[in-house]
């Protein structure tokens, strides 16, 4: 990481140890016990903080692009708080994602609903530990602290559900704290609302087309691929940072850019839409491809689409192309975690895959990469990268810059300086011909 990329990530997370305590004193002066205090402490620290903050940092790099010069502190604290509201959207997100999946890690840790509980014990006026219901009736009456080497320490378990809520419910406390005042702040709930709700519909469609213990290929395409990633990850991860910025810094639903060409009404959030779904389109189909292409040690984790039975880019496009019989081999061996294709003797038995290191599924998912190999998947994933760059730029450049930014009654406008291309070519410029 670059010392410049190092710093501006310092300065940014600062800000969360302020939001942080800043929602725990809330609930404190609420009356909520130490013990609780203490676990919502815990929940925000295990779960908003470590990822990459993209999403979050991305709010206050197009906050500067469109001011066109550094953020005084309160704009910085403003863009910050906005961007760590997006974070714990995405913490939001990943806690229920993680119970519905059934997942084991995240970032390099046990899921929140898998990670030892914040708090098990609290003084009470006789002293007496307080022990939680899933203690074994064998130890609940003996004379022993509960935190103590003879007794297993719980998870967070389905409390986590309730985690899950009130990092959702934050983003609003934060919205009123720090907006209230401002003519955004309505504009910006409204904002969060929606694009929750988008993202919630996007997680429906992608389980109910890949349900638990289900393989069936019939139920995939490349257009409810589409469906999924614009409404699962596109409106979220990049159409909701860009949009708080335009928010934060006034821009207008609509103004008018009068140049040598005349007078041109534009319309910025329309057209920062249509340029931000299709550029998430493309992240995911990034993601997609890379599960399946590039090496665990490059990638940092071993992809696991096959044998999840993920309604994955790769898989979708390969659907398109197989012949009869490739298609055959998809059935058989699509989504599952051994060796034995599906329909062979001892393949309901199968519980462990025998394959080479590096492989989640063992032969099954080697047979699907051979065939992804046969098909020219790395070519045709090449070609589309190549057309969707080429067409995300042509987008990007159809924002006027030159001339005067007018309002609706001809007069020249102070308050914004319009729509910028470098908003957008930044967050392409960042994840064209990715690697991991």
């Amino acid at each position: 990481m670059s010392t410049d990329k190092a710093a501006r990530r310092a300065k940014f997370e600062a800000v969360f140890e302020d939001i942080r305590e800043e929602l725990v004193e809330h609930c404190k002066k609420e009356g909520l016990p130490t013990e609780a205090l203490e676990w919502y402490r815990r929940n925000l620290d295990y779960n908003v903080p470590g990822g990459k903050l993209n999403r979050g940092i991305s709010v206050v790099d197009t906050a500067e692009i469109l001011k066109g010069r550094s953020l005084t502190e309160d704009e910085y604290v403003k863009a910050a708080v906005l961007g760590w509201c997006v974070e714990l959207l995405q913490a939001y997100f990943l806690v229920a994602d993680d119970i519905m999946d059934a997942s084991i890690t995240r970032r390099s840790q046990p899921c929140w609903y898998l990670a030892p509980a914040p708090a098990v014990t609290a003084p009470s006026s006789s002293s007496t530990p307080v022990v939680p219901s899933s203690t074994p009736a064998s130890l609940a009456t003996e004379n022993i602290s509960i935190t103590s080497a003879s007794y297993k320490h719980p998870s967070v378990g389905m409390v986590a559900i309730n985690d899950a809520f009130m990092l959702g419910s934050a983003i609003f406390h934060l919205l009123k704290i720090h907006f209230r005042s401002q003519p955004c702040y309505i504009d910006l709930v409204e904002l969060f609302h929606d694009i929750t709700y988008k993202t919630e519909m996007g997680q429906l469609v992608d389980l109910v087309t890949a349900p638990e213990g289900v393989v069936d290929l019939a139920r995939f395409s490349l257009e409810r691929h589409r469906l999924i990633v614009t409404y699962k990850t596109a409106y979220y991860s990049f159409h909701l940072p860009v949009a708080l910025a335009m928010h934060m810094t006034n821009i207008p639903e609509a103004y008018n850019v009068k140049n040598a060409d005349g007078v041109k009404t534009l319309k910025p959030y329309d057209l920062a839409l249509s340029i931000l779904i299709p550029l998430g389109e493309y992240f995911q189909v990034q993601d997609d491809f890379l599960d399946f292409s590039a090496p665990p040690e490059i990638l940092g984790k071993i992809g696991t689409d096959i044998v999840d039975n993920k309604c994955s880019w790769c898989v979708n496009t390969v659907l398109g192309l197989v012949t009869p019989e490739q298609r055959l081999i998809l059935d058989r061996n699509y989504g599952r975690k051994g060796d034995i294709e599906a329909g062979a003797e001892g393949a309901d038995s199968e519980t462990k895959a025998h394959g080479q290191d590096g492989e989640a599924g063992g032969l099954c998912e080697k047979r699907i990469k051979e065939l992804y190999e046969a098909v020219g998947l790395r070519k045709v994933y090449a070609e589309y990268e190549a057309g969707v760059y080429g067409r995300l730029n042509e987008l990007i450049d159809s924002i006027p810059e030159d001339g005067e930014i007018m309002d609706e009654k001809g007069q020249n406008v102070e308050s914004h300086r319009g729509l910028k291309r470098q908003v957008f070519r930044s967050f392409l410029e960042k994840i064209y011909g990715r690697s991991k």
